[in-house]
């Protein structure tokens, strides 16, 4: 009795331990590099962005003389239907909603997962997301548009970057990466990111249409989002990204361990 409750213990403790263990997962010299040159490549991309798109912020020019005509632009397109819907994607991506949402994943996913390293990684992206929203926020301290012409509620704090556009896009895009990097169907990354990719549009428009943000407040959080994205990559690649020959301790291969 005393030996099987010692291995019901152990069992339980190898369980545990093992959550906190990162896969490996096997490639080519070549593709290993590539993940590397497009979590570069993201990162770079959206440095430039953003700066491009601060510079037109803060001198009231450039990519932000379009700011007006999109938002009267989208006045002239609101009704009860559309307004219904845009408040509903509002709440859903929002600080309430969103925050539960990744909860309920994160959550679900470490606790069904072998290994909870993407789980890990997907909350420590969302967290950095929230912590650059509110450094830039307060650093730039860009008025929203006018309060009168916001629909569900008026909102006076910073409108550069858009918290909800920036939530949206790190949840949609680093999920899909770090669900759709471990199949081997390049296709259903794509079609999976080009899902993502539709999803903040909407995520964008609802946040200008309902009159709470100009649109390089949407855009400006899309470029750090790339910025994250590219992070993720290559932390994840350089945790879990092996050779053939190439072991590192403290990690599990997916050849002794199976798949999440």
């Amino acid at each position: 009795m005393a030996e099987a409750q010692s291995d019901k213990s152990q069992g339980r403790w190898r369980t545990f331990h093992e959550k906190f263990v990162v896969e490996e997962r096997f490639m080519s010299v070549s593709a290993r590099r590539n993940l590397y040159r497009t979590a570069v490549g993201l990162m770079i991309l959206g440095v430039v962005l953003f700066v491009v798109i601060l510079t037109g912020v803060l001198q009231h020019g450039g990519i932000s003389a379009a700011d007006e005509p999109v938002r009267s632009w989208l006045v002239t397109l609101r009704g009860e239907p559309a307004t219904t819907i845009m408040i509903i994607l509002a709440i859903v991506f929002g600080p309430i909603g969103l925050p539960i949402i990744v909860l309920i994943v994160t959550v679900a996913w470490g606790l069904a997962a072998k290994h909870a390293w993407r789980p890990m990684l997907l909350a420590g992206a969302m967290l950095t997301g929230v912590i650059l929203a509110q450094v830039i926020g307060r650093i730039v301290e860009r008025h929203r548009p006018p309060v009168d012409l916001m629909l569900f509620g008026a909102d006076t704090t910073f409108s550069f970057p858009s918290g909800h556009v920036l939530g949206a896009c790190d949840f949609l895009l680093v999920t899909t990466y770090l669900v759709f990097s471990r199949r081997k169907n390049p296709r259903s990354a794509i079609i999976a990111f080009i899902v993502a990719g539709i999803g903040i549009f909407f995520a964008a428009v609802s946040r200008l249409y309902l009159g709470y943000h100009w649109m390089t407040d949407a855009l400006g959080a899309f470029s750090i989002s790339l910025v994250v994205l590219g992070g993720v990559i290559a932390l994840d690649t350089w945790r879990t990204a092996r050779i053939p020959g190439e072991r590192i301790t403290g990690t599990l291969s997916t050849a002794d361990a199976g798949t999440d």
